[in-house]
């Protein structure tokens, strides 16, 4: 471990013998040091290739001086929002603003704008009017071409349209940043950088764009939802390092042109970043706030891949860390675990083994690294793969390395696992691993609804494959004497989601015994399938129309049917059940959800009495 963060000040500058620093990192985090969190990497990975780089965290973006801290970087600064997307990260589904921030010092909220990575690079311009800005992070790639914002109910530009940055950095960027570093120490100016995989740039050379598809204009996109949807199928077409082709999307004379991802790290490059001198640990600036409330979630966890091949249409992973697995090798985690056990702070629990899909530790099939993933067909998804290549042989012998560890008393498995992928394994050797040695009284699973065309939508398998897993699960369980329970993830509102759908969901919920206490209302974030469809109302998948939620009150009737127990929740419900003619689950029968009007009225909860009772048997039975 490195005694040294990275310099926050000129004294820190001074004291570590840097005159001026190669580049300067505006981020919109508290400065943490450690691997989950993507400035840390970038910064570790260019000291690592002999650049300096000084750390500009937070800066108050209304004074022009706050990012002149440490001066004038010798190469460019570079801009993150974040871990997060600076929206989401201040609202919640429903628009309203968040009320923390865990990864600002004591959670405090309110210390970075709106839309930051824009407002961060429009200030470094206001000020350096020739230095290169290059931004990255999750915000500025899944922004990188035109998408729909949520948050304005408009389909915004690409994000180098609206701020002061020279390029983009997409994606997981290690390559593509030391590409960039080693151009423009060579003296190439930052215009010249149109080669890089993982980039974007803007340009009106026309000559910079041989090679490319050219996607529709952005006043076509705007003037024709089908033609964002088209589009949009194009850039998740080329995703892949491997068989992506180069875009370029019009803005009148300008074009913003997207190279092709950076290739996979290889297991000896993913070794090479996890090893780099991190601390670990919040910059003690922020020690009389009480730190970072983010670090505390992955103090004690292990990321054992990135990468994830499981096709969910709600989520970004294909726009950001692509679909091929890129895994660690296990000398490299058991390196990191026995690092953690010298921590003071350890207590003998590695809260986690995992990454975007924990089961996950290799490529789907082994032409993936040969000529990329499929264009037209999911790996596993709805419909998996024939030749989808199922094993659990490696992670379970990387768990049980981890368990034989002196001073580690268990190994959690908390970041997810795909029981669609646990359910195409023969075997039961990883479920009952799991069970009996890395399970605490729960397992989270996300098998997000129980209607089979809702779940096409969603990019989930039928529900029969999440009943068969919750049979599988039970049996293991009941063979080892163990009482340890499924906790669901459930969505609502998502595109294809009817009342009917939703009420269909809310007896399933009836008929587990237990309200779920995770249920999320579908958050249109940018750069998914799902946030395609519920702007365009088509799959672009398919192009065929799609029924979308959007109205808050529909919302909040999808969503209160799943938590339809909660008494405040009783006008909705019931307004809910009466639009989709469901008035047949009002009334004093077993399988009704409500009670009638007027027996709730006299104080009685809303749902029927003796159901209520029967609940908290089997919840206490269970």
């Amino acid at each position: 471990m490195s005694l040294d963060f990275l310099p926050v000040s000129r004294e820190d500058l001074a004291r570590q013998g840097i005159g001026q620093p190669d580049f300067v990192y505006v981020i919109g985090d508290a400065y943490v040091d450690h691997p989950s969190f993507g400035p840390a990497v970038i910064s570790r990975v260019l000291q690592a290739h002999g650049y300096t780089v000084g750390i500009i965290s937070q800066p108050d973006w209304k004074d022009p001086a706050s990012v002149q801290t440490l001066g004038e970087p010798r190469l460019a600064f570079l801009v993150s929002a974040g871990n997060m997307d600076s929206m989401v990260n201040h609202y919640t589904a429903a628009r309203k603003h968040r009320s923390t921030d865990s990864y600002s010092p004591g959670g405090e909220m309110g210390k970075r704008p709106d839309r930051a990575a824009i407002v961060y690079c429009n200030l470094i311009r206001s000020v350096y009017k020739k230095v290169p800005v290059i931004t990255g992070g999750i915000e500025s790639s899944l922004r990188r071409l035109a998408h729909y914002d949520y948050w304005s109910n408009s389909l915004r530009r690409s994000l180098l349209m609206d701020c002061g940055a020279d390029m983009i950095s997409y994606g997981m960027g290690e390559r593509s940043i030391v590409e960039i570093a080693d151009a423009l120490a060579a003296g190439l100016p930052v215009s010249a950088l149109t080669w890089i995989p993982g980039t974007c740039f803007k340009t009106k050379d026309r000559s910079a764009l041989d090679g490319a598809v050219i996607l529709p204009d952005y006043e076509e996109l705007v003037a024709d939802r089908k033609q964002y949807a088209e589009s949009f199928r194009v850039q998740y077409e080329n995703t892949d390092a491997f068989s992506g082709k180069k875009l370029a999307e019009p803005y009148g004379t300008v074009f913003v042109v997207q190279n092709p991802p950076s290739r996979p790290l290889s297991t000896e490059e993913m070794d090479d970043v996890y090893s780099l001198p991190y601390t670990r640990r919040a910059h003690p600036m922020y020690d009389a706030a009480g730190g970072v409330p983010a670090l505390r979630e992955v103090l004690f966890s292990l990321t054992s891949c990135r990468g994830c091949f499981g096709g969910c249409s709600f989520c970004a992973l294909t726009f950001h860390q692509g679909r091929t697995i890129q895994v660690r090798s296990h000398e490299s985690i058991l390196e990191e675990a026995k690092a953690l056990t010298q921590d003071p702070e350890f207590r003998g629990y590695i809260h986690d083994v995992g990454g975007p899909t924990a089961n996950f530790r290799a490529p789907s099939c082994a032409a993936q690294m040969k000529r990329g993933v499929c264009k037209n067909r999911q790996c596993l998804g709805t419909d998996p793969c024939p030749n989808l290549e199922v094993s659990h042989k490696d992670y379970v012998r990387l768990l049980r390395e981890l368990r034989e560890i002196p001073g580690v008393k268990k190994v959690f498995v908390r970041s997810g696992i795909r029981f669609d992928y646990v359910m195409l394994d023969r075997s039961d050797e990883f479920l009952t691993e799991l069970c009996r040695y890395h399970v605490s009284g729960q397992l989270k699973v996300a098998p997000e609804h129980v209607s089979d065309h809702v779940l096409a939508c969603l990019g989930k398998p039928g529900h029969d494959v999440y009943l068969s897993f919750v049979e599988r699960y039970n049996r293991i369980n009941k063979k080892y004497g163990l009482k340890q329970y499924l906790v669901p993830y459930l969505m609502s509102s998502h595109p294809g989601c009817t009342m009917k759908d939703a009420v269909k969901l809310a007896e399933y919920v009836r008929d587990m015994g237990v309200m779920p206490e995770q249920v999320q209302d579908f958050y249109p974030t940018p750069s998914t399938i799902s946030t395609c469809m519920y702007y365009t109302g088509l799959d672009p998948r398919t192009m065929k129309p799609v029924y979308v939620p959007r109205g808050a009150h529909e919302k909040a009737m999808q969503r209160a049917l799943i938590q339809y127990r909660d008494p405040k929740n009783r006008k909705l419900v019931e307004e809910a059940l009466r639009e989709a003619h469901r008035e047949d689950l009002i009334g004093y029968g077993p399988k009704c959800l409500l009670r009638p009007a007027t027996e709730a009225g006299r104080g009685k909860s809303g749902a029927h009495k003796g159901r209520a009772r029967e609940t908290g048997k089997k919840r206490r039975s269970r």
